[in-house]
């Protein structure tokens, strides 16, 4: 079972468990790099948006007091409000100026697989909502194929969340609820997640474009053609940026 973080605290993952991926350290010099290039795009004046998870937190860390942002969980928000970030909520009248985010894998084009900490549905509403999408991660994510070391995950409504699965199983044979402990996990806007391998001669662009047809479907873990950059962090605190073609 794999350690994950929600509203800043540990849980774990039982059967429904998206990730196969080796454990992180939890001070990561990788995982620092690539937060301290994210933070040097971070311009006085901008109004930026901040996804989830460790990567996403050890920016924050890094972020001037008073920086403007919109969070994408309440994990996030917690943390921005701890260290001085004025936090805003997305009420029409906003463009983001950049969005800085974590993923689980980065594949070719900088297609992405994200949603491993259950926050995918914010998550892609606040790079929607940005000019700029900047990917923050550690360089074992990158892959050669989405799906090659950790499962997609796919938001679903609760009601009838089953039959949502046996409509899906055509396209993901193989999804399993995510558990928090011995109860289901429920996302910040209340749905469950199933977690599928992708089948290798899947094509994530179909792919997407199918799992959003399911009725039930609320929103997918394939961010596809929506970042920029990627800022890739490695052990010997180097940085490898990885721009989209």
């Amino acid at each position: 079972m794999i350690s994950k973080y929600r509203h800043g605290k540990r849980y774990r993952l039982a059967a429904g468990e998206p990730a196969k991926l080796p454990a992180v350290d939890e001070a990561s010099r990788a995982r620092e790099a690539a937060a301290a290039a994210a933070v040097e795009l971070v311009e006085p004046g901008m109004t930026i948006g901040l996804g989830s998870g460790r990567a996403v937190w050890a920016v924050t860390r890094r972020l001037p007091t008073g920086t403007r942002a919109v969070v994408a969980s309440e994990g996030t928000r917690e943390l921005a409000l701890e260290v001085g970030i004025e936090v805003l909520e997305l009420d029409g009248t906003l463009e983001l100026d950049l969005a800085l985010d974590g993923a689980d894998e980065v594949g070719p084009g900088l297609g992405l697989i994200k949603g491993g900490g259950g926050a995918l549905l914010r998550e892609k509403i606040v790079i929607s909502a940005a000019r700029r999408f900047v990917v923050v991660a550690e360089a074992p994510k990158k892959v050669e194929r989405l799906g090659q070391n950790f499962r997609l995950p796919v938001e679903v409504v609760r009601f009838a969340w089953k039959d949502t699965r046996r409509r899906l199983s055509s396209l993901l044979p193989d999804s399993e609820l995510r558990m928090a402990g011995d109860q289901p996990y429920v996302t910040d806007e209340g749905h469950h997640i199933l977690d599928a391998p992708i089948p290798p001669s899947a094509d994530p662009v179909d792919l997407a474009t199918s799992l959003r047809a399911v009725v039930g479907v609320v929103e997918h873990g394939l961010f596809l053609d929506m970042a920029e950059l990627a800022l890739l962090g490695h052990d010997d605190g180097t940085v490898e940026r990885l721009a989209r073609d």
